[in-house]
């Protein structure tokens, strides 16, 4: 009943910039809380950022400084800004949101499909 599209991704080189977007869409009562998660190949999926709806920020100890979360409450939407790239910031991105459809009921985590991220020179 939530759906979640990222976009922004592509190929940029070492010390380059790209600002990531996801938006929720569907039956959502409430969100929670967003975030971005990434995999690499071969990796699991890890925590990059998140943030609540009350505007805390988390961030991986590898991002911090260079990634910054934000967030459009009116629209549902999170962003990612990544700066100062790494070749090892490469995965994909998955966008994630704790969401409520029925507001008696308990939140779900949900997922996008995921933007590829490349950092090579």
């Amino acid at each position: 009943q939530v759906q979640l599209v990222e976009s922004g991704g592509g190929l940029v080189q070492p010390g380059g910039s790209l600002r990531l977007s996801c938006a929720a869409s569907g039956s959502i009562f409430s969100i929670n809380a967003m975030g971005w998660y990434r995999q690499a190949p071969g990796k699991q999926r890890e925590l990059v950022a998140t943030i609540t709806s009350g505007g805390t920020t988390n961030y991986a100890d590898s991002v911090k400084g260079r990634f910054t979360i934000s967030r459009d409450s009116a629209k549902n939407t999170v962003y990612l800004q990544m700066n100062s790239l790494k070749p090892e910031d490469t995965a994909v991105y998955y966008c994630n949101a704790e969401a409520l459809v029925d507001p008696t009921a308990w939140g779900y985590h949900y997922w996008g499909q995921g933007t590829q991220v490349t950092v090579s020179s």
